[in-house]
C-alpha cells in the first residue's frame, strides 16, 4: 500500500467493514429493518436524550423538515417519544421508548459478538495493529466532524 493510495484504500476498508457488519446484523433480524437515517437518529438520541429535533438535524446534517418525518415515522412506529419542551412548549424533546432501548441494546450486544468473533480469527500482530489504530481513528472521526461543522 502506498502512501499515495492510502487514503482511497483506508476509506474503502472502514466502509467494507462497516457494510459487513451491517449485513451480517440485519440478516440474523426478525423485527422490521430501519433505514439508516432512523438508525442513526434513534443512536443520538439514545446518547444525547432530549435532544430537539434542530439540534438533531444539526447534529446528523439534515434538513429540519426531513428529521421531523422521521420522528414521526419512529414515533409511530413506537420507537421515539416527542415530549413537549418546558423551556418552550412549541419545541419537542425526543426519547427512545423501551422497545427502542431494547432493540439497540440487542444491536450493540450482536454487533459486539460478531466483531469479538472476527477479531479473534486474526492474529496477534493483526489484533495489535488494529488495538494501536483505534486511537488514531477516533482522532480521524473527530477532524471530520469537526471540518463538517465548519462547513
Amino acid at each position: 500500500m502506498g502512501t499515495e493510495t492510502f487514503p482511497d484504500e483506508l476509506a474503502d476498508a472502514l466502509l467494507g467493514v462497516q457494510r459487513l457488519i451491517r449485513r451480517r446484523l440485519r440478516s440474523e433480524m426478525t423485527l422490521p429493518r430501519l433505514r439508516g437515517a432512523e438508525v442513526e437518529l434513534l443512536r443520538l438520541v439514545e446518547a444525547r436524550p432530549g435532544i430537539g429535533i434542530s439540534d438533531a438535524a444539526k447534529e446528523l446534517y439534515l434538513a429540519g423538515n426531513s428529521v421531523s418525518t422521521l420522528v414521526n415515522q419512529l414515533a409511530r412506529d413506537g420507537l421515539l417519544i416527542r415530549e413537549t419542551d418546558p423551556a418552550d412548549r412549541r419545541a419537542a424533546r425526543l426519547v427512545l421508548t423501551e422497545s427502542a432501548r431494547t432493540r439497540l441494546d440487542d444491536w450493540h450486544e450482536r454487533r459486539a459478538a460478531l466483531v469479538r468473533a472476527q477479531v479473534a480469527r486474526l492474529d496477534d500482530t493483526d489484533r495489535d495493529a488494529l488495538l494501536a489504530a483505534v486511537p488514531a481513528l477516533r482522532r480521524l472521526a473527530a477532524h471530520l466532524h469537526e471540518e463538517t461543522e465548519e462547513s
